[in-house]
C-alpha cells in the first residue's frame, strides 16, 4: 500500500506480511507439484503441506488431523453448518456469513444488548431439545465486542450432559468464528471449550481465500464439496499449497506477537478515541467498554452522513469504514447497529476504524486530526 495512505480499515482486510510472502514464494514457481502425485518431488510438497498444517494446529492447541483447509471463512461457517441437521442457536450480531448460514435452517437469534454482548444466560434460555448448535464469534466484526465464549461453553456442556443423562443422543455442538479476534485473543480451542473453530488468513496478514475449519475428535463433518477426497474426504480439490503455507506463517507471527500487538494497539485506539472525544464531546462510542479488541473504534457522529465522511476522508489520504466491508457493499444500514438499538440519526453517521500493522502513533494522530477538520467541516455544512 502507498505509504501515503493512513489506513484505518484492518477488520476488511491487511497487508500480507513480507515473511508470510517470503514462505510462499517457492511454492508459486519451483515447488509448484501436486502433492497429491506419486513421484519424489510432489511428495516432497505433501511433506511440507502437511508440516504446515500441523503448525496451524499446534498454534490453536489443536491436532492436525481435526483441521480442514477450506477457502475462507465463509467456506469453513458454511461446512459447520452444512454438518448439523437441527435447530441453530446464534446472534443477530453475527457476520452475514453466519447469518445467511442460519436462515436457511431452523433457527433462533439471541439478541445482544446494547453493547454488542451476548449474555450466556440469552443462550441457554434458546436452546431447545433439537439445538445441534450454536455459533457465536469470538469478537464481533464491527463493534469489536469480545464475546463470553468460555461461559456459553459451559451452557452447551451442560446440556450435552444434560441429554446424555436423560438418554437423548441429539449432538449439540458450539462453534465460533474467531477470524476476527485471531491475533488480538488467545485462540486456544480447549481454553475456549468450543467444538468447531473457523478462521481466516486474511485477517491475520496472511493470502486471502485460505481458512479453516477446526472440529474436535467426535464431530462429524459431512463434505459439502466433493470430488477427489483431499482434507480426509471432507474437502475434496487440489490443495493449495501456497495458501496454506502462509496461512501457517502468519498464525504463527501473530500467535508470537499477540500480547506486545494487542498492548500496542489499545493505547493507539484509546488516544484516537479521545482525541475524538474531546473535539466531539457528542460523539457516540458503541461496543463494550472493557471486553474489546485494542484495534476497534467504532464512533458515530449523530446527524451526518457517514459515506459523505468516508469519502472527504479518502480524499485527505484516510481510509476508513462505516462499519462491515460486506454491508458497505450493499449500501445498507448495518443490521449489527440496529440490532444493539442505535437509533437511525446515529447509526447513519458511524464509522468503523481499525488499526493494526500500518498504525503507528504518527500516523494514528495525523488520522485523529485529519478526521477532526472533515467532521467540523461537515457538522458546519449541515447547520448552515
Amino acid at each position: 500500500m502507498s505509504s501515503d495512505f493512513i489506513y484505518l480499515d484492518h477488520a476488511a482486510a491487511t497487508p500480507m506480511d513480507s515473511k508470510v510472502l517470503t514462505a510462499m514464494q517457492p511454492y508459486f514457481s519451483e515447488l509448484f507439484y501436486n502433492p497429491s502425485s506419486p513421484y519424489s518431488p510432489a511428495i516432497s510438497v505433501r511433506r511440507d503441506y502437511e508440516e504446515a498444517k500441523h503448525q496451524l494446529a499446534q498454534s490453536i492447541g489443536a491436532k492436525q488431523d481435526e483441521l480442514v483447509m477450506t477457502a475462507g471463512a465463509t467456506e469453513s461457517i458454511n461446512l459447520a453448518f452444512g454438518s448439523i441437521k437441527g435447530h441453530v442457536v446464534t446472534a443477530n450480531i453475527e457476520h452475514h456469513a453466519v447469518l445467511a448460514a442460519a436462515q436457511i435452517r431452523d433457527h433462533t437469534l439471541v439478541e445482544s444488548d446494547a453493547r454488542g454482548f451476548i449474555s450466556a444466560e440469552s443462550v441457554k434460555l434458546a436452546i431447545k431439545p433439537t439445538t445441534e448448535l450454536v455459533s457465536i464469534a469470538l469478537a464481533n466484526n464491527e463493534l469489536g465486542t469480545i464475546q463470553p465464549l468460555r461461559d456459553i461453553a459451559q451452557v452447551v456442556k451442560q446440556e450435552r450432559e444434560a441429554r446424555l443423562g436423560r438418554g437423548d443422543t441429539t449432538p449439540i455442538y458450539l462453534h465460533t468464528d474467531a477470524s476476527q479476534g485471531v491475533g488480538q485473543i488467545d485462540i486456544n480451542v480447549a481454553r475456549l471449550g468450543v467444538d468447531l473453530l473457523t478462521l481466516n488468513a486474511a485477517k491475520i496478514y496472511g493470502p486471502k481465500q485460505v481458512g479453516l475449519l477446526w472440529a474436535a475428535s467426535g464431530v462429524r463433518l459431512s463434505p459439502q464439496i466433493v470430488g477427489g477426497g483431499q482434507e480426509s474426504g471432507i474437502r475434496s480439490g487440489t490443495e493449495n499449497v501456497a495458501g496454506v503455507i502462509g496461512f501457517a506463517t502468519a498464525l504463527s507471527l501473530a500467535s508470537e506477537h499477540r500480547k506486545y500487538e494487542s498492548e500496542r494497539l489499545t493505547v493507539l485506539r484509546d488516544s484516537l478515541q479521545s482525541q475524538l472525544l474531546a473535539a466531539f464531546p457528542e460523539a457516540v462510542i458503541s461496543g463494550h467498554p472493557k471486553h474489546r479488541l485494542g484495534g476497534h473504534l467504532h464512533i458515530s457522529f449523530p446527524d451526518l452522513d457517514a459515506e459523505r465522511i468516508v469519502f472527504a476522508l479518502e480524499n485527505r489520504r484516510v481510509l476508513v469504514a462505516t462499519g462491515s466491508a460486506c454491508a458497505a457493499n450493499f449500501g445498507t444500514r448495518s443490521h449489527v447497529l440496529t440490532a444493539i438499538g442505535l437509533a437511525p440519526e446515529v447509526a447513519d453517521g458511524s464509522l468503523r476504524l481499525t488499526l493494526g500493522h500500518l498504525s503507528t502513533e504518527e500516523n494514528t494522530s495525523e488520522a485523529a486530526r485529519i478526521i477532526i477538520e472533515e467532521i467540523t467541516r461537515e457538522y458546519n455544512r449541515t447547520t448552515k
